[in-house]
């Protein structure tokens, strides 16, 4: 019986060390023709809004004269982290929206889980950066320009790049050493960790709680750094007058309502077990697909400043 045992245990680690699957299989968001049909077109208009949204903040933004303070620099660099970040998910999901099968090769599954973390950390350090130059201009409003040089804005917008580069190393180095040796088939509309590693044939729990670690924890400490940020700017904000409080309040107002829309989701599914829901792939939707288009509306129509320099460059372009 040992011996059986040990033979029993040899084959299946022998299995496990070859990769018998080269293309994988999405299951998708839904399942009727029909619906997916009208999400197609639902999608592409909300794919376009999201990229031609995203692009005119960061056009406006590099042609205005008005529009070249530190607050202004980070959003044309949040505007077009938006635009790669969606651009990782959505043509693909769009197209596979009109296919009877959609699959993906196991090398295209791991570049997009890559870039799909690389930009989505990145802009998680973007809010964090714009979070702080909220704080250097409200509370230490005598030394902004001084704070916040020009030197300083490049080198916080290339940490955030380098740390989104970093944590997404991490996770392909984890995801390509797991073998893959059958079924293909990915519960999901595109490539992420978890559903991936239910499809490795062996037992994924550490690289499980290496990823709950690198990802969940990036986000929710992330998340509670903005918190406690913002609750000493609304500390600091009672030593001002009724107008400042107001046209301060305004200004941040943009930034925590997509803090809010981007974290929220990101919270609720990676710093809790993985699950098949349907539910899961809605919120994944959400923060894919509609939170990266909400964002140009949400800046745009709350700074005066954006919507007349936008005004000024429509203008000039007639």
């Amino acid at each position: 019986t040992g011996l059986f045992s040990e033979i029993h245990f040899l084959q299946m680690e022998s299995m496990a060390s070859t990769n018998n699957v080269t293309e994988l299989i999405f299951t998708g968001l839904f399942q009727d023709p029909e619906v997916q049909r009208a999400c197609f077109v639902v999608f592409l208009l909300v794919y376009l809004a999201t990229v031609v949204g995203n692009g005119l903040i960061v056009l406006t933004v590099n042609v205005s004269k008005n529009l070249h303070s530190p607050m202004y620099f980070f959003l044309s660099y949040l505007s077009l982290v938006e635009i790669t970040y969606s651009s990782t998910v959505v043509p693909k999901f769009i197209t596979d929206l009109l296919a009877k099968i959609k699959t993906i090769s196991l090398e295209g599954c791991v570049a997009q889980i890559f870039f799909f973390h690389f930009f989505g950390v990145t802009e998680i350090l973007l809010l964090v950066v714009m979070a702080y130059d909220r704080y250097v201009a409200i509370c230490k409003p005598l030394q902004y320009m001084s704070i916040m040089s020009r030197q300083l804005c490049h080198v916080l917008v290339a940490g955030s790049w380098l740390g989104g580069f970093s944590h997404s190393i991490i996770q392909i180095l984890i995801t390509i050493q797991l073998p893959f040796c059958g079924p293909n088939v990915i519960d999901h509309y595109f490539c992420d960790l978890q559903p991936l590693f239910k499809l490795a044939c062996t037992d994924t729990f550490v690289e499980g709680v290496i990823v709950l670690a690198n990802s969940g924890l990036i986000a929710l400490c992330s998340f509670l750094i903005l918190v406690f940020s913002y609750i000493v700017i609304l500390v600091n904000l009672r030593n001002h007058s009724a107008e400042g409080r107001r046209k301060a309040l305004s200004t941040c107002a943009s930034h925590i309502t997509v803090v809010l829309l981007f974290f929220g989701p990101a919270i609720f599914l990676y710093m809790r077990p993985s699950s098949t829901f349907t539910e899961d792939k809605l919120v994944a939707v959400f923060y894919t697909v509609v939170t990266p288009m909400l964002n140009p509306i949400i800046y745009t129509l709350r700074n005066a400043e954006v919507k007349i320099a936008m005004r000024r460059l429509w203008s000039k372009r007639s």
